[in-house]
């Protein structure tokens, strides 16, 4: 799907998801029509599987309606159902079990015929009274007959019987049936094949978020951002000349949202060019948009794992093993955690081995815990990129002292200052930092991408020109007047560990010299003008018989 197509494709499901959403906020209206997509992906993954797993016995399945299809065959073709499996499955199985249990095998999860997406759309086309019900009973049986670890609880934040959908079961229904049978049409002019249903998902995700002000914080970061980050993990900027790396092991995202930064980094390297990504989410809505985004981008369950829970408790068990042998350790990490969040550190906190070393982060602001939870996982080769406020690097107190060991200790590799209102969910300037175990160079690079950006009406933009200049800048570690600069740790001492990006690169524009003798001639010659100007004038007027100008 060219590139057009794939915008097109967004731009007509947002269209659908603007139009049909009416009063109703776009948070909840988001959580249905993502979880529809995401239903369409899963059927048209499912009956692949199925088609090759039965093979001449598959049931017959109408063909997908097509744009050239007359209107009388569309009606034909869509009213049309599927025949069951349990009559056929038989003749390649024993019963339908077994072949449910060999679809597990290979694709992790079943849908029963009546839930696939084809029959679904079909019950919305002919406002089916029971589409309701079987929606229900459709994410209900995915959920609880589907690997567990990937599938359990996906939908359990999609109300079918919200009173935002209707009043009513009658007007509920009726809501969904208009919906999904627009999202249907939407969809039929479209290649929908993974890569395209996933563009389609993470543009509508954006869309969203658009509209979502400060709660779009909680789940979205902005895809020139994620860029950078991404970008900066993948690089080896230890060895330019080698360019990217070949393969990172594992990569983390303690504070994931959607996912949508891990799949950035996915993306980057390759499908084979990662091993497992790992994401940890707090609030459930966004856990299982996570989830489905994973998926929905053909990350395989057993190449991905999102763990519902608080990081700074460190519920995850995987993370809390005190045997530093098994203690999990990732290539890359990449994180836009809340800014500033509120917390409670607690004296069992002070132990903990993430933050002994370093000391708690205050109660008035998470920053650095979030920083060192993620700096505790991390290899010794590995990179590490987070997006914090500018507070990080001046605040004093408990802050500045977690600052001060960190650059002691040779782990601050670079500061990256962003331009303000990036984010849907604020308008402060932000900056990057990037992390290192073992970092090569005894300097800290500064760059001072504050100022160049596109003013836009609702956020400012960075073009593919800003970002490749940050890159490189990165990168190659370039220095460059009012940009970018190496800052000695020397210098950084004397400032008191102060990483304030003002202290060390100067934005200000120097007065221009004024050329007296250069200035003097000028006047001379505008006075000779002047005065051969005048007498011309007062020749004319004397003609006239009107008094000359003085």
């Amino acid at each position: 799907m060219t590139d057009t197509n794939q915008k097109q494709l967004g731009n007509t499901l947002w269209k659908i998801a603007d139009d049909l959403r009416g009063a109703m906020n776009a948070d909840d209206f988001r959580d249905y029509m993502l979880s529809f997509l995401f239903l369409r992906y899963l059927s048209d993954n499912y009956e692949t599987a199925a088609k090759k797993e039965l093979g001449k016995d598959y049931p017959r399945i109408p063909k997908r309606v097509s744009p050239t299809d007359s209107a009388s065959t569309k009606g034909a073709l869509v009213a049309e159902k599927p025949e069951s499996y349990d009559r056929l499955v038989p003749l390649a199985f024993k019963d339908i079990s077994e072949f449910e249990k060999q679809m597990r095998r290979k694709v992790h999860y079943v849908i029963k015929p009546e839930h696939l997406w084809s029959s679904i759309a079909n019950m919305a086309r002919t406002q089916n009274s029971e589409l309701l019900n079987t929606l229900q009973a459709g994410f209900k049986y995915i959920e609880t007959e589907s690997f567990e670890s990937t599938f359990q609880g996906l939908f359990s934040e999609i109300n079918l019987g919200s009173d935002k959908l209707g009043k009513k079961y009658e007007d509920r229904n009726a809501k969904l049936c208009t919906v999904i049978q627009k999202i249907a049409e939407g969809l039929q002019d479209f290649s929908t094949d993974i890569d395209a249903l996933g563009d389609a998902y993470e543009y509508l995700i954006g869309q969203f978020a658009a509209g979502s002000g400060k709660k779009a914080g909680e789940f979205y970061t902005p895809q020139q951002i994620s860029d950078i980050l991404s970008t900066i993990v993948t690089l080896d900027s230890q060895e330019p000349k080698t360019g990217k790396k070949d393969r990172l092991a594992s990569v983390l995202d303690f504070a994931c949202g959607s996912g949508s930064l891990l799949l950035n980094v996915r993306k980057r390297m390759g499908s084979r060019g990662i091993g497992k990504i790992s994401g940890q989410e707090k609030n459930i809505t966004t856990y299982n948009l996570a989830r489905m985004n994973m998926l929905l981008h053909g990350v395989k369950d057993s190449e991905f794992e999102i763990f519902h829970g608080d990081t700074l408790l460190n519920e995850w068990e995987l993370f809390r093993d005190l045997n530093p042998a098994k203690k999990p350790l990732f290539d890359a990490v990449v994180a836009n955690p809340p800014f500033s969040y509120r917390w409670e550190p607690t004296d069992a906190l002070a132990d903990d081995v993430r933050f002994k070393s370093y000391g708690l982060a205050p109660k008035s602001a998470a920053d650095f815990a979030f920083l060192l939870h993620g700096f505790h996982y991390l290899k010794d080769e590995g990179v590490m990129a987070i997006i914090l406020p500018h507070g990080v690097l001046f605040r004093g107190g408990a802050e500045e002292r977690i600052r001060t060991k960190l650059l002691k200790d040779g782990h601050i590799d670079t500061v990256i200052g962003l331009p303000a209102n990036l984010f849907y969910s604020t308008g402060i300037p932000v900056c990057i930092l990037v992390l290192k175990k073992c970092k090569k160079p005894d300097d800290v690079l500064f760059i001072n991408a504050s100022e160049h950006f596109i003013k836009g009406k609702r956020q400012n933009q960075l073009t593919e020109e800003h970002i490749a200049k940050i890159i490189e800048t990165y990168q190659f570690r370039k220095e460059e007047a009012r940009y970018s600069r190496r800052v000695d740790m020397a210098e950084i001492e004397k400032n008191d560990f102060n990483l304030n990006i003002s202290r060390y690169i100067s934005t200000a524009v120097g007065e221009e010299e004024i050329d007296l003798a250069a200035n003097h001639k000028l006047l001379v010659n505008l006075e000779k003008e002047i005065s051969t100007a005048t007498a011309k004038h007062n020749k004319f007027l004397k003609e006239l018989g009107l008094p000359p100008l003085p």
